[in-house]
């Protein structure tokens, strides 16, 4: 009995360190995929902080006291160029008016006989002269009357979108008293502060009247869908801050952006000839990346590198690589340092094109 129980416990020794045998041999046998770094220009984005500001935003205040009778408009609502908004009660601009035409039209009957007595030489030029003045004295009172009853209406002074609502029908308002605000936002004006170290190295390479084109990323992440143009920048720099302001005008056509918005200003740089790795391939030690380098022994070496450039899923590597290397892009944490590995290589151009495919989805 105890014999047969030995043959079987040997024989699951075995079975054991076979299935242990085959498991460490088809470790062994993994491939792994590696690529080399990839050599070409590209762009990256420099950002900045921005604010939106709609190219005409202004405030609407009453230019006469009295009631507000009537509020033609809502908040948020589209008006066009001299569009009435809002109406202040008339009724004492009104009688005053009247009061200034009657008092012109006696002037002119007044006027008018004089100026007849003067031509029979009845009177004297002096009386008709005396005459002439009070005429144009209550033809220019009439005048201010009929200034003074327009601006009990409040129109708008260009196609805009009106803002809140400061004050509420009834309210007796007084001269200079806010009303709302008016924005025109068919285009943009957004502003971002440029370092100097920056600003030199962006003068320098360009023209500053031919700044490349600039993106809009929104609060959400997104990007907007028009392109903006960098048309001014400030002539001081802040001496606090060490910053220059830029204004980049946006075509605003679905009036997606409002006034006061934030964002960030995505300014374009073209970096020629730069060595470009997937960011898969990295790992760090202590805030320091490496990759995995891929001798001709297939063997795994780390080596440390310097990144210049951060992009979408990619770094510009500064230093550390060459691009005749090989790098292991997959299964970094299922290796050791100088441990001996099956390989796969793929081209970098494909390893790039199936980043964007991934990611694009």
């Amino acid at each position: 009995m105890k014999r047969i129980t030995l043959i079987i416990s040997f024989t699951a020794l075995l079975f054991h360190m076979g299935c242990g045998h085959k498991s460490a041999h088809h470790e062994e046998e993994a491939t792994f995929t590696v690529t080399s770094p990839i050599k070409q220009d590209t762009i990256v984005h420099n950002e900045y902080v921005a604010q939106i500001r709609s190219i005409q935003h202004i405030e609407l205040r009453a230019l006469e006291k009295g009631y507000l009778q009537k509020v033609y408009v809502d908040e948020g609502k589209l008006v066009k160029k001299g569009q009435l908004m809002f109406q202040i009660m008339p009724l004492l601009y009104q009688a005053e008016k009247q009061k200034a035409e009657a008092e012109a039209n006696f002037a002119e009957i007044e006027y008018l006989n004089t100026k007849s007595l003067a031509d029979s030489n009845i009177v004297s030029q002096n009386e008709l002269a005396l005459a002439k003045s009070k005429f144009d004295k209550a033809k220019a009172e009439l005048a201010l009357a009929q200034v003074h009853l327009g601006f009990t209406e409040v129109r708008a002074p260009f196609d805009g979108i009106m803002g809140r609502l400061e004050v509420r029908l009834g309210s007796l308002l007084g001269e200079g008293e806010l009303l709302t605000t008016l924005s025109d936002n068919s285009k943009m004006w957004v502003y971002f502060n440029v370092p100097e170290a920056e600003y030199l190295n962006l003068v320098s390479q360009t023209n500053t009247d031919s700044i490349p084109h600039v993106h809009l990323q929104m609060a959400n992440g997104r990007i907007f869908s028009q392109e903006g143009i960098v048309e001014t920048m400030e002539a001081d720099f802040n001496n606090e801050t060490g910053n220059i302001a830029f204004r980049a005008t946006f075509p605003n056509p679905k009036s997606m952006l409002r006034h006061g918005e934030t964002g960030n200003i995505l300014m374009p740089k073209v970096l020629k000839n730069v060595l470009i790795i997937p960011q898969k391939a990295t790992f760090e030690i202590l805030d320091k990346k490496y990759v995995f380098m891929v001798d001709e022994e297939n063997v795994v070496q780390s080596r440390q590198i310097e990144v210049g450039q951060e992009l979408p899923h990619l770094y510009v590597v500064t230093k550390g690589l060459k691009e005749t290397d090989k790098i292991l892009i997959e299964g970094l944490r299922k290796v050791k340092n100088k441990q001996k590995i099956h390989t796969k290589v793929v081209s970098p151009k494909q390893v790039l094109t199936e980043l964007h495919a991934l990611h694009a989805e």
